[in-house]
């Protein structure tokens, strides 16, 4: 068995990140040494050399629908060098919560090795702060069914395919045998079932947990708002020994069912905490004495999760997860006492080569990418990425701001994805710029004690001029009077000096503001799982363009309310 060694990991990270210039030279190298034979780098004329310029002068900056008809022949079943020297066999899926479908994205044993990286080298650093004994971990991490596409290639979410290695059971068999046991509960389908079993089980080891986590904050919200809903079942269960009825899958019930014994003083121990909370604050270290602190990502589109998120943890950290994509790690968390807000993440500069776009005022103009040695402190740019899995100066999508360095490694804050913005003509607000807007607004509901459970917008261009409208699910019922103050306050938050322009000149319409029916974002949410996705890589989406039917379509046939900005009247 590999025995986890903290100290050694984290020497290790600090050894690569003394020289990142050397270090991703000789990873380009190694990634083009070892795809020298792909079809790609041979027509972009490479031709077997593995130097950064001939790499930069020969290979173009792409996005993903510049290579989509590579991908197609190796979902198709064409078994021949196409983008990577050795066949892909699997393939990730992308949430697809960007776009309105998710993507195919190559997947090969590099990427699990880059994943197990990162899981070590965050472990470490996390475990070096928030030491965990003998215990365990609730985790509420769900998997996708991978399915075979017709060329038989598995594909699976990118969280799924790295479940279902064999070097994922091998670290978390390592990391468990010097500190803790994780709880590691990966359910079928049906999600609702198996959030359910996850909460009991969690309860029923609740003086063993020692962190609670998920892939993204949302998950850690969206569970305790069901417990909120089940608890008493939850406590009837335990107490009589007995598995709800409602749980109908064999597999999970009879695994569940194992666990369960009656034990009527862990119900009525729970039944009391859970009766003494004040609106369900501090609900995660009442119930978990011996948690230790809240992971998950809880950056960018997680950021307006972390109020709730805040409630429920109580006086726990909140710790957030590393940096990557279905497309690969970028960086690590090293710093994890550093609240959600202020986190910094260090690239790791042996898991793939990457190059930062500079961000330009001039939109007509686009400045070359400088390489991971070359940024500047208290710049922002644009992520390209290089991996071993085919993908060759492939934009991400994702500004970053340079916020520091560990050693010569950039240390990064996620901005917002660049491609998600709210646009009639000439404005640009992008995702953050609407989370911005909604915190301001959703100061208005909260002094009637209520909360914006989600959001999501959208650009209207059917009449003219087109507006922006914000869908907003709210905790309960909000007065006429308060809901129109909201919609102006919405329309008059963005800043964007050619939004108030246009706005002013009449040459964009008043912002929209509608609230939609209790249980609309978890529609949203359902859709996207019937559609493939796995709830673990599940990200609301914020932006909604007109490519996504079915989500715009869940939105509108919903709405309960609506009212129009006069903010600009």
């Amino acid at each position: 068995m590999i025995i986890f060694n903290q100290d050694a990991v984290i020497e290790e990270f600090e050894e690569l990140t003394m020289d990142v210039g050397r270090v991703q030279r000789e990873t380009l190298k190694r990634i083009l040494q070892e795809n020298s034979d792909a079809e790609y780098l041979w027509r972009v004329g490479l031709a077997g050399r593995t130097d950064p310029d001939s790499f930069k002068a020969c290979v173009p900056i792409v996005q993903h629908q510049d290579i989509e008809g590579y991908i197609r022949r190796i979902v198709g079943g064409e078994y021949s060098s196409i983008l990577t020297g050795k066949h892909i066999t699997s393939i990730s899926l992308s949430s697809g919560t960007t776009g309105g479908k998710p993507k195919f994205v190559p997947f090969n044993d590099h990427l699990v090795q880059n994943t197990m990286q990162i899981y070590r080298t965050s472990f470490a650093f996390r475990n070096k702060e928030f030491p965990l004994g003998g215990g365990k971990a609730l985790q509420f991490i769900y998997g996708s069914k991978p399915l075979r596409t017709p060329g038989g290639i598995v594909a699976a979410t990118a969280t799924t395919n790295v479940f279902r290695s064999e070097q994922f059971t091998r670290t978390m068999a390592a990391i468990r045998s010097q500190t803790c046991s994780p709880k590691e509960v990966i359910f079928g389908s049906n999600f609702d079932q198996s959030l359910y079993c996850h909460l009991l089980c969690g309860l029923l080891s609740y003086q063993e947990v020692q962190c609670v986590s998920s892939t993204f904050a949302h998950s850690i919200v969206g569970a305790f708002r069901t417990f909120e809903l089940v608890w008493e079942e939850l406590c009837e269960d335990i107490r009589h020994g007995i598995l709800s009825r409602k749980i109908t899958d064999p597999a999970m019930r009879a695994a569940v069912s194992n666990s369960l014994s009656p034990n009527p003083e862990l119900a009525d121990e729970i039944y009391r905490k859970c009766k003494g909370l004040s609106n369900w604050f501090g609900v995660i270290p009442a119930l978990w004495p011996n948690a230790k602190y809240v992971y998950g990502i809880m950056t960018g589109s997680m950021e307006p999760y972390l109020k709730k998120l805040r409630h429920y943890a109580g006086y726990l950290p909140l710790v957030s997860s590393d940096y990557g994509s279905s497309e690969g790690w970028v960086a690590v968390n090293i710093n994890p006492k550093l609240p959600p807000e202020e986190t910094m993440f260090t690239v790791l500069p042996n898991i793939g080569f990457f190059e930062f776009i500079p961000l330009s005022t001039d939109n007509d103009v686009e400045a070359e990418p400088v390489c991971l040695e070359e940024v500047e402190l208290g710049k922002e740019y644009e992520v390209v990425i290089t991996n071993f899995a085919g993908l060759y100066r492939y934009r991400l999508g994702d500004v970053v701001r340079v916020g520091g360095f560990h050693n010569s490694s950039p240390m990064l804050q996620f901005i917002c994805r660049r491609g998600l913005v709210l646009n009639v003509n000439v404005d640009k607000n992008t995702e953050r710029d609407l989370q911005m807007a909604v915190e301001e607004a959703s100061k208005l509901v909260a002094a009637e004690k209520l909360e914006v459970v989600d959001f999501s917008s959208c650009v209207e261009r059917s009449s003219e001029p087109g507006h922006y409208v914000i869908f907003w699910e709210l905790s309960g019922e909000a007065t006429e009077s308060v809901l129109r103050s909201c919609a102006d306050c919405l329309d008059s938050a963005f800043v964007d000096a050619a939004y108030v322009t246009s706005r002013k000149a009449k040459a964009i319409g008043p912002l929209e503001l509608c609230i939609v029916r209790k249980g609309t974002f978890r529609k949203v949410l359902e859709n996207y799982i019937n559609n493939g996705a796995a709830m673990s890589q599940f990200k609301n989406p914020r932006c909604v363009t007109r490519a996504n039917v079915a989500v715009l379509r869940i939105l509108y046939d919903n709405v309960v309310e609506s009212y129009l900005s006069s903010a600009y009247d």
